[in-house]
């Protein structure tokens, strides 16, 4: 009895440690289509605040960085996600996602871009607003079909639309980094 308890014990390890590498085996196959599923996710939900195809979104790491500080509070002069302003964001994108460093003052970095015309405005291009002055006082970065990511005051982090009577009313011109 003791011999027969002794080889069915041997034969559920066996059983188990096969199993839990098969399992194992299996876990590690589907780590790549987990990625691209959320790739897809990324995608898919940028489209559709941007009104695109999902096959406009190609620069995956500008949409990443967007989707990792959306919903971040505005804070005057901040630089993190505990708060950040708009020059702030427009400066931590471009060093994230595009490896430039721009100003990170609205007022400056208006004199450091060539200036274009919203008609040919290109993803990562900027685009000032005179808001509290006659001078330019917001900045956000151009993504596509009319729309911009900034840092809102009221809101944070978040997309808006250039056609908007809001950001129609106080805008001011639109750049090009050199």
């Amino acid at each position: 009895m003791k011999r027969f308890l002794k080889y069915n014990l041997v034969g559920l390890a066996l059983i188990y440690i096969t199993a839990c590498k098969q399992h194992q085996t299996l876990s590690t196959g589907n780590t790549e289509p987990k990625k691209e599923t959320a790739s897809s996710s990324l995608k898919k939900k940028y489209a559709e605040k941007l009104g695109v195809s999902e096959s406009a979104i190609t620069n995956q790491k500008l949409y990443q960085f967007i989707n990792e500080w959306y919903g971040v509070p505005y804070k005057y002069a901040g630089k993190d996600k505990g708060g950040i302003d708009c020059s702030g964001l427009a400066s931590t994108l471009y060093n994230s996602v595009y490896q430039k460093k721009i100003s990170p003052t609205t007022k400056i970095l208006i004199d450091e871009v060539k200036k274009i015309s919203v008609s040919n405005l290109k993803e990562g291009d900027l685009v000032f607003f005179n808001i509290d002055s006659k001078n330019v006082s917001h900045v956000g970065v151009y993504l596509q079909n009319n729309k911009f990511v900034h840092a809102s005051s009221k809101k944070g982090v978040m997309i808006s639309d250039l056609n908007e009577p809001y950001f129609k009313k106080y805008f001011m011109s639109a750049g090009r980094v050199k």
